[in-house]
């Protein structure tokens, strides 16, 4: 077996005998300790090396996910990381993990870890900061997790001008995902990063700012406040923003949108021992009727389908997911809208429903949907779909030279469907299209091949799902949707197009992998027996 890294014999070093060389065979890796330190140690194509055992996203034990090749990925939200280098390859997560030398001695494996090292579970990529002298500007419209990776990968890609991040959040980029699952946070605990860090890298952060229209001729964009401000490089990413009610009573006090900290925190605080009607049955609405079940007094939720994302999940797991729900009491009306929302002194007193039905109603939270946010590009010359989203291709260019966009706001290329151009809201892909655009901008042409993986949590447990399930034809389960451990597997063409799965650990990380890697899973494979092939 090939040694990888030679430790240098130091007394800050820790050297400790983790296992025997015939211990792990090639393409398997365990957490082992050195000293009171968790290691991931990887035996890969012939080498052992050892990183961080944590993924730096949410600090999921990597040993529980699923290594191909020189690439670990994280079973619980599919972040991967290199194993010789601990540098993240993918998202989620911003910060790569830590490595440790290792060596193999008379078929003994050694792992060294410097002792000041032994609390880091994860380091930040090295990076440049701005030198003033250097006048070229990248801006970045938007505070969300694609502007920030763009900024962070400019800066590890050595790019030395002005950063420039506008946004309207009155916070700088913040943990969005974490607001319909845990609603009352404090505002600390959900940066991704610190004032420090923004002024150690250079990277200005522009809150409560908005830009109302891009010049892309003069390379300028007009600030709200009627200021003019010019690049020479421009990211859009802005995202989307919630769909409001359109019905009679949508502007009562009571009826809430889940946008911002602020609203996370202002739902939870009325919905105390209240009446709370939620009106959407997708990924949104189902997170806070999760969360709030054991918090309101009662919880209502109302849908347009037969079963909550029964368009996305399928109809079994979607009535799965409501008998969980009503066994904490939620009620559902379903293959129903709201008509009006009706308000005593200015305020929702009931919903009342197409059915008929009315509702009793303290609070009203709407989870209907999202709408680009690129009204501020009328007039421009950028081009935006029927969806009102930003077409860029595979680089994430627009068709306006210098301009690029990444994340929610975009219709992009899914490599994964033979480039067929989509919208997909994931917090990973975003991030990955921020990287991919900071590497463009700086001349070094960089592909978007990222597969789409997402993860939901509801009372407690956890969904996940990988790949592009639009058109499927047919599932193919695997385990007990009754038990509440399963995996699905979602065909199209006789291929599998997408997979999710409850208590199933790392299946869906591991056809991600797969994916990524370019492999076609058929549907025979899908339907065999025996998983192996999968969970090997």
């Amino acid at each position: 077996m090939d040694q990888y890294h030679q430790p240098a014999e130091e007394e800050d070093e820790l050297t400790e005998m983790v296992c025997q060389e015939t211990d792990l065979k090639d393409g398997q890796m365990k957490e082992v300790m050195v000293g009171e330190k968790k290691v991931l140690l990887v035996c890969s194509q012939g080498q052992y090396s050892a990183i961080g055992s944590q993924c730096s996203h949410y600090n999921a034990p990597l040993v529980k996910g699923t290594l191909v090749g020189q690439r670990v990925r994280c079973p619980f939200h599919g972040a991967c990381f290199n194993v010789r280098t601990g540098d993240i390859e993918e998202y989620p997560g911003l910060d790569s993990l830590p490595t440790y030398k290792v060596k193999v001695e008379n078929g003994m494996v050694y792992v060294t870890v410097n002792k000041h090292a032994l609390k880091l579970t994860k380091r930040v990529k090295e990076m440049c900061s701005r030198i003033a002298d250097i006048k070229h500007t990248i801006l970045l419209i938007g505070g969300g997790p694609a502007a920030l990776v763009c900024a962070e990968t400019l800066r590890q890609t050595c790019y030395e001008g002005r950063i420039i991040m506008v946004t309207r959040d009155a916070l700088p980029p913040f943990d969005k995902p974490k607001l319909s699952k845990a609603l009352h946070l404090d505002r600390s605990s959900i940066l991704l990063r610190s004032a420090d860090f923004y002024q150690q890298y250079g990277i200005e952060v522009w809150t409560e700012k908005e830009v109302i229209s891009v010049n892309t001729v003069n390379k300028a964009v007009k600030m709200i406040d009627g200021t003019w401000l010019n690049y020479d490089q421009l990211l859009i990413a802005t995202g989307c923003r919630a769909r409001p009610l359109s019905c009679p009573g949508w502007d009562l006090k009571g009826v809430k949108l889940l946008q911002t900290h602020d609203d996370a925190n202002e739902i939870h605080s009325s919905c105390q021992g209240q009446n709370a009607v939620i009106i959407g049955a997708s990924f949104i609405g189902m997170e806070v009727a999760s969360y709030l079940s054991n918090k309101a007094a009662s919880v209502t939720v109302v849908g347009t389908s037969s079963y909550p994302f029964q368009k996305s999940l399928g109809s079994e797991i979607g009535k799965m997911c409501m008998e969980m729900f009503e066994e904490q009491n939620v009620k559902f009306y379903m293959n129903d809208g709201v008509t009006e929302i009706r308000g005593n002194s200015g305020k929702v007193k009931e919903v009342v429903l197409k059915s008929g039905t009315i509702l009793e109603a303290d609070v009203v939270v709407a989870g209907i949907g999202v709408i680009p946010n690129t009204d501020f590009l009328i007039g421009s010359k950028l081009e935006v779909d029927s969806r009102k989203t930003l077409v860029v291709d595979k680089f994430m260019k627009t068709n306006v030279p210098d301009i690029f966009s990444a994340g929610d706001v975009t219709s992009f290329p899914l490599s994964i469907c033979g480039d067929k151009m989509v919208n997909i809201g994931h917090w990973q892909m975003s991030q990955a299209q921020g990287r991919v655009a900071a590497l463009n901008m700086l001349k070094k042409p960089t592909e978007f091949q990222s597969v789409p993986f997402f993860w939901t949590v509801l009372l407690g447990k956890s969904i996940r799902y990988t790949g592009y399930g639009e058109g499927y034809t047919e599932i193919i389960y695997k385990g007990s949707i009754q038990e509440r451990k399963f995996l699905a597997f979602y065909i199209k063409e006789e291929k599998v197009v997408a997979a999710a799965s409850l208590m199933f650990d790392p299946a869906v990380a591991r056809l991600a992998e797969l994916m990524a890697s370019g492999q076609t899973i058929t549907k025979t494979q899908a339907q065999a027996p025996d998983l192996a092939w999968l969970l090997m």
